[in-house]
């Protein structure tokens, strides 16, 4: 039994119904005396319903998933080159592009049949952005075994990582200790100095849409006064016509009332003419 095969398969279950599809292949690795594959099998965890979330992302759009996590190497490209102007519009990008795929992840999972919430989306847009960083996860969300949701505060991080790995593999870090951490000092306050660039980049842009969005409001509500002016207008229009309505039917109710009356007096008026006729004609 193939063991990475039947992981690829089970990580592409709803989790709902997981441990269930692990059972069964856990047994059949059994009754094919296959132990190694048995345990390996049973040693699975399932994941949580972020985990499956990013799990569908990696096989339904790998191509755009790769692309994502590439933006990652951009950004660490763009902090060792301490450059400004690249850290804000790969960071604006990265905003977008994962927001894009969360959603898309919403839509794969409606598609089976799961309306997830925007918490887990964001879980999941968090993921792609820890993804982005750490490039062991990276890998694992491009093979889809992700298993849960992960968190990642920024890249800072990985810079003074990397910084780590150059100085213990050194071997001379003592004899530098002054000139080193002094140079080290300055390229963290460079890479400051630019992340703050680009948050203040974020935040204007979030400012103007939150101004957008504010001005959009107010056009908004000036027009729902202007539609409740028109129609509390309508509404008096309507009663002085129901008012009227009432009134003209009295008015015809009477008139058919004197109608029915000046009829009859008609017809009394024509049989006394008669009758007097007829008398006329009797004298004779």
């Amino acid at each position: 039994m193939d063991v990475e095969e039947v992981a690829d398969e089970l990580y592409g279950l709803d989790p709902s119904v997981f441990v269930a599809a692990r059972t069964g292949r856990v047994e059949q690795a059994k009754a094919r005396k296959d132990r190694d594959a048995a345990r390996a099998l049973a040693a699975l965890r399932k994941p949580t319903t972020v985990g499956w979330l990013v799990n569908l992302l990696a096989r339904e759009s790998p191509d755009d998933v790769s692309a994502v996590l590439a933006l990652g190497d951009a950004l660490r490209q763009a902090q060792r080159r301490l450059d400004p102007t690249a850290l804000r519009e790969l960071s604006d990008q990265r905003q977008r592009v994962v927001r894009a795929l969360a959603e898309r992840a919403g839509r794969l999972a409606a598609e089976r049949g799961r309306a997830v919430g925007e918490a887990a989306l964001r879980e999941v847009a968090q993921t792609l952005h820890a993804a982005m960083a750490d490039p062991d996860l990276a890998r694992t969300v491009e093979r889809g075994r992700v298993l849960c949701a992960a968190r990642y505060s920024g890249f800072g991080p990985a810079v003074l990582e990397s910084v780590g790995r150059g100085e213990r593999s050194s071997g001379a870090a003592a004899a530098r200790k002054g000139s080193g951490a002094a140079s080290l000092g300055a390229d963290a306050r460079e890479v400051a100095r630019a992340e703050l660039t680009a948050a203040r980049a974020s935040a204007e842009a979030a400012r103007e849409a939150t101004d957008v969005a504010e001005r959009e409001v107010s056009r908004l509500d000036a027009e729902a006064a202007e539609i409740a002016d028109r129609m509390e207008v309508l509404r008096r229009d309507l009663e002085h016509l129901e008012q009227r309505d009432a009134f003209v039917r009295e008015s015809a109710h009477a008139a058919n009332a004197a109608a029915r009356s000046a009829r009859s007096d008609l017809e009394r008026a024509r049989r006394w003419e008669s009758e007097a006729e007829a008398a006329v004609e009797d004298g004779n």
